[in-house]
């Protein structure tokens, strides 16, 4: 087998994330202990979509169980300030609508309605899917929040809603967050023993 042969036969490389200027994937500041998701497939779980060494892996995904709806629930080991988001999914059971909440502990699928998002995205399948190359997925694949509303985040809910074909299983393959952390508030602690969906508790010290 020739050299250029072998080069074809070579399987391509990733695209990666070009992380805004300024920003940083906030995987590393998520508190393990307390992310929760809600209406998810046990065989598919959100650890999946999220973790590092999993979210990267085509063949693997978070599945919504009983209908296409989930809720997830990431807190943080510190505040931080939310910038963008990424979303990767099939071009039809990949999410459609998407909002999210900062700060609110206690919801489920009966009250998530009760609340205004902090913002609200609507994903088209090209936000979702790969095409071709390097750079030719991401750069227009990140969807940047209102940062004014992520100033001061403890704990992110997303509510995926729907999906794009109405789908009664809805699947993700990547959620990646980009953002900068306030190591400045060395008088935030937090108790993550606690299940969020019960309690989560936060104590502010003297400013």
């Amino acid at each position: 087998m020739n050299a250029a042969s072998t080069a074809a036969a070579a399987p391509a490389p990733a695209a990666t994330v070009q992380v805004p200027r300024g920003q940083v994937d906030l995987i590393d500041f998520i508190d393990w202990t307390g992310v929760e998701c809600l209406n998810q497939d046990s065989s598919h779980s959100i650890v999946n979509a999220l973790k590092q060494s999993l979210r990267d892996d085509e063949g693997l995904y978070l599945a919504s169980d009983s209908d296409e709806q989930l809720l997830i629930y990431i807190p943080f080991m510190q505040v931080v300030k939310l910038h963008s988001a990424l979303f990767k999914g099939p071009e039809e059971e990949g999410p459609k609508t998407v909002k999210l909440f900062s700060n609110k502990e206690h919801m489920g699928f009966s009250n998530v309605n009760d609340y205004p998002p902090s913002d609200t995205l609507e994903l088209s399948s090209d936000h979702l899917i790969e095409m071709g190359l390097g750079l030719s997925f991401l750069q227009n694949k990140l969807l940047p929040l209102k940062y004014v509303k992520f100033q001061n985040v403890r704990s992110l809910t997303i509510f995926i809603e729907d999906n794009q074909s109405g789908s009664d299983v809805s699947k993700i393959h990547k959620i990646a967050l980009y953002g900068t952390t306030l190591v400045s508030l060395p008088h935030v602690y937090y108790h993550s023993h606690c299940s969020h969906f019960g309690r989560l508790y936060f104590l502010f010290g003297k400013v």
